[in-house]
């Protein structure tokens, strides 16, 4: 029986162990925190810190195949593991390129992959340099993560506002919609591509409000969002499972925007609407089995469901019964159990024919069912 490890014991570990019951596996995790989601769920729990040499060497060396749930793990240590023959997915030469904004635009760029045009900011006194740049993104290049190391600078006025560490100053898109793109590649090269998503933001939490399947947009435009996908996934070289996110701005160009190298919450519907969910394919690509179908049972629309404003305290659903009612929704809870304003706690899967009246569905979801304490 293969022995696989999970780097990092989060919401995204344990959906992924809830996977794991099809296949021929003995699971490992290693996690900071000995109440993390993920412990309870994997044969072996090891309490530790992945960003820790040390630890994330010893533990891979306890296994046969490792993975990561998050990106922000020790790369040093998974260089080391992969030179003694421990097969790490994705190879860690792609994580150090992730890890960093600025390592991955300019991997963008020197792989011919359209991104918004950028420059490197050493530090918040570098911005006056690049005024002509303006409106643009300003970037933490290390730390970031939803919504968190990102600020808006319209004008030279706002430059205070931006970041005094080496950051990606991003040219500013007039952006029409935001999709993602799965792509999931197997130890021999196989490679398939989910259908995009289209991602709808909350403006105020810099948070996805929800996502639909398949995408609103021309068939021209879907086959050259997967067409780009692919190209940048096979630019890695590396096996494992991809988060392409890009831009289609006002005049139909599609810009790559981020990458993230593993299960994603843009692909969290594919557990009920497709026929292989994102959690079974990266299991397959561990195992070193064949890839699954990628393609949609149905239209779905995936909406995260987020603490109310108001309520901080331990968690309480408002409006469940009603939820549960409701036909082809399914409800996703991350097991928190203290809720706070704008903290995910879980997401919910509408399936249906028409995408028109899953939206309004969603609509309706969100004036019921509520998180609060």
């Amino acid at each position: 029986m293969k022995k696989v490890g999970i780097l990092g014991g989060g919401q995204l570990g344990r959906m992924l162990l809830q996977a794991a019951a099809n296949y021929p596996t003995e699971t490992y995790v290693m996690e900071n925190d000995a109440e993390c989601p993920a412990a309870n769920l994997c044969h072996h729990f090891v309490l530790g810190n992945i960003r820790d040499f040390e630890s994330v060497l010893q533990f891979g060396r306890t296994v046969d195949v490792l993975t990561i749930e998050i990106e922000q793990v020790n790369v040093d240590a998974l260089e080391q593991l992969e030179k003694e023959g421990i097969t790490v997915i994705p190879r860690p030469a792609v994580l150090r390129t992730i890890q960093n904004k600025i390592h991955q635009k300019t991997f963008y760029q020197q792989n011919n992959i359209p991104t918004a045009p950028f420059r490197i900011t050493p530090s918040r006194a570098s911005l006056s340099e690049h005024l002509d740049l303006l409106p643009a993104v300003h970037k933490l290049g290390v730390g970031g993560y939803d919504g968190k190391g990102v600020t808006i600078l319209n004008t030279a006025a706002d430059l205070d506002a931006g970041f005094d560490e080496p950051s990606v100053l991003e040219k500013k898109i007039d952006i029409q919609k935001e999709l993602a793109v799965l792509v999931a590649v197997s130890q021999t090269g196989e490679i398939v591509a989910y259908p995009s998503v289209e991602m709808v933001f909350d403006q105020k939490l810099n948070l996805l409000d929800y996502q639909v399947c398949p995408s609103l947009i021309s068939t021209e435009s879907e086959i050259k969002a997967v067409t780009l996908a692919k190209q940048l996934v096979q630019a890695f070289d590396s096996p494992g499972l991809f988060a392409v996110e890009m831009f289609i701005d006002l005049e139909n160009n599609i810009w790559i925007n981020e990458i993230a190298p593993r299960v994603h919450n843009s692909g969290h519907h594919t557990i009920e609407a497709h026929y292989c969910s994102q959690f079974d394919m990266l299991w397959r690509i561990l195992m070193g089995m064949p890839l699954g179908n990628p393609e949609p049972i149905m239209p779905s629309l995936m909406l995260n469901l987020i603490g109310a404003n108001g309520f901080s305290g331990k968690a309480r659903y408002e409006g469940l019964e009603e939820f549960l009612r409701l036909p082809n929704a399914f409800l996703h809870l991350y097991g928190k159990k203290d809720t706070k304003p704008g903290r995910k706690m879980g997401h919910v899967t509408l399936m249906g024919s028409y995408l028109e009246d899953l939206t309004a569905t969603a609509d309706n979801i969100k004036a019921t069912l509520r998180v609060i304490s």
